[in-house]
């Protein structure tokens, strides 16, 4: 069988589904463009910026990316290409696009708060603070992860961390020059993705070697500083002008996968048991970002809230963002399938899913004129560029949630109490250190634990958008029926990984992996006893 049915099924599916199912949650949401977005009432030119949609959906599909939908469909090959790529297509529609789409929503009704923050007005204080403790140590653990990667990535690719440190460069003189000085955004775009390729060219001439220790120190002092400064002079540019990248390196795979017309040799579907465990519910830990991932929710509620210019805006970015992930999703699973099982095992091998994606990628890319070698470097280049744009999302929301943690309120004037947790710079420094001591240490020990962590997320931002709806009248099946599958997946990962952990020794992992439970059950318990209030005072089940 061709892959291209594979990816001809699934961009049609996901166009279809753009059109009709995310104009009808739009219409749900009730998506008013008279309706000021918290980039207007807040704007401070540090958080709180309007950002014209293309450049949003940039920055938002750059910070969701990163490499996470390529290893986890990858990886999760080996239960066959049948339930990977179900489980990809189904979810990216029905659940992934419908928890970040109503995650921003939700955070802009909320005046670009977080789903913590969410929480707080819809289960009260108590489920707030065990979800904001929870979510801060989980960006930790994503900190700590691609500082890890992407300074492993730059030791052994160096042309990528010359790459990387211009792409910087680049993104400050963009946001001064557009921003601030009124400089056309299209010309400013041309010459921006111009310097970029420049960029890349001057890497590949004249790598810079440098150890491990050296990059992770340069990487947590570059988030510590686009963490506090304004969103436009790093952030929103950095991510906008590397969108590019992504969306070259994914038009380049799409089209040279028609040219290539790779064939499916790998198996259908493997079994309910493998290696990683068992289907139910491994896959869909497994697969993560590209289906469902609860960091989504964090990005949409902590940064792309705060930068939405118009409600309508919502729907491109939110929606729009996660199916454009998933297809990423369908071709890093092509450039696994199309291997037989056992050049698959000895490709994973041979550098890891990244590698493989790469090198599958590259053999695409040779069909359109470019070499194999280049085609190779120009996809591990794009791979870790958007690592490290989710290295620095992740930081900016760490800080965004720790402040939130220690904020109190003045009961006489009603105004937020400033101590030292609220500020910002403290905050930052405290999620860095903390990230950092786990970076340069062995925190691969508690990855399983995160891979749940990060899943129960996404059934806490879909319980939060639940109670919410059915607190303001509205029907929230669309939401409610999702979430209910995502605690299932996650609770019974959970019990697995409790049981594993026990048997093999390791009671600190399992400590967590129970502590994780309790919270989860807990903050349903609350979610629970508000819907039941809801429906007793309107008669309505919520």
């Amino acid at each position: 069988m061709s892959a291209l049915v594979l990816i001809a099924i699934a961009l049609i599916l996901f166009l279809v589904a753009y059109k009709t199912y995310g104009t009808y949650l739009a219409k749900k949401f009730d998506l008013d463009d008279s309706r000021e977005t918290p980039a207007h009432t807040f704007n401070d030119g540090v958080d709180y910026v309007p950002a014209k949609a293309p450049v949003l959906l940039g920055h938002h599909f750059a910070s969701i990316a990163g490499a996470a939908p390529i290893i986890g469909p990858v990886t999760a090959a080996v239960f066959g290409w049948v339930p990977a790529f179900l489980w990809i297509v189904l979810g990216g529609i029905f659940l992934g696009a419908v928890h970040d789409f109503s995650s921003i929503v939700a955070s802009v009704r909320h005046k670009g708060k977080s789903i913590g923050a969410i929480i707080d007005s819809t289960i009260g204080d108590t489920g707030k603070r065990l979800f904001n403790i929870f979510a801060w140590l989980t960006l930790v653990l994503i900190i700590a992860a691609f500082a890890n990667v992407v300074a492993k990535t730059f030791v052994k690719v160096p042309e990528a961390g010359t790459s990387s440190l211009l792409f910087i460069a680049i993104a400050i003189l963009y946001g001064y020059f557009v921003y601030r000085n009124n400089f056309p955004v299209v010309l400013g775009t041309i010459i921006g993705v111009a310097l970029l390729i420049f960029a890349i060219w001057f890497g590949v001439q004249y790598p810079l070697v440098l150890s491990f220790n050296t990059w992770v120190a340069l990487m947590l002092i570059y988030v510590v500083i686009a963490s506090v400064v304004p969103v436009w002079i790093l952030l929103q540019p950095r991510d906008y002008l590397n969108s590019f990248l992504l969306y070259a390196m994914l038009g380049g795979a799409v089209i040279g996968l028609f040219f290539y017309n790779p064939k499916i040799e790998f198996v259908a579907f493997a079994g309910f048991e493998t290696d990683l465990g068992w289907m139910f519910p491994v896959l869909f830990v497994t697969i993560a970002c590209g289906a469902i991932s609860g960091f989504h929710s964090l990005v949409s509620s902590g940064t792309t809230s705060k930068q939405l210019n118009k409600e309508s805006d919502a729907k491109l970015i939110g929606y729009g963002g996660m199916l454009i992930e998933s297809t990423l999703a369908i071709i890093a699973l092509i450039t696994a399938i199309m291997l037989s099982q056992g050049d698959y095992a000895a490709s994973l091998a041979d550098g890891g899913p990244v590698a493989l994606f790469s090198r599958g990628v590259g053999s695409f890319l040779e069909t359109l004129g470019f070499s194999y070698n280049v085609g190779v470097t120009f996809t591990s280049l794009v791979v870790s560029a958007f690592a490290l744009t989710t290295l620095d999302t992740a930081t900016r929301l760490g800080r965004y949630i720790f402040q939130e943690l220690f904020e109190s309120k003045d009961k006489a004037t009603g105004t937020t109490k400033k101590n030292i947790g609220t500020n910002p710079y403290f905050a930052t420094i405290i999620t860095v250190l903390a990230a950092g001591s786990l970076a340069v240490g062995n925190w691969k020990a508690i990855w399983p634990i995160f891979g749940s962590a990060n899943q129960l997320l996404a059934a806490i931002a879909l319980l939060a958008v639940s109670v919410w709806l059915a607190k303001i009248g509205k029907k929230n099946g669309f939401v409610k029926y999702p979430m209910y599958f995502m605690f299932a997946v996650t609770l019974s990962a959970l019990a697995q990984l409790i049981y594993k952990n026990i048997l093999g020794g390791k009671f600190v992992l399992s400590f967590v992996a129970i502590a994780l439970f309790i919270l989860a059950i807990v903050l349903a318990g609350f979610a629970r006893k508000t819907l039941k209030q809801v429906s007793n005072n309107s008669g309505v089940s919520a």
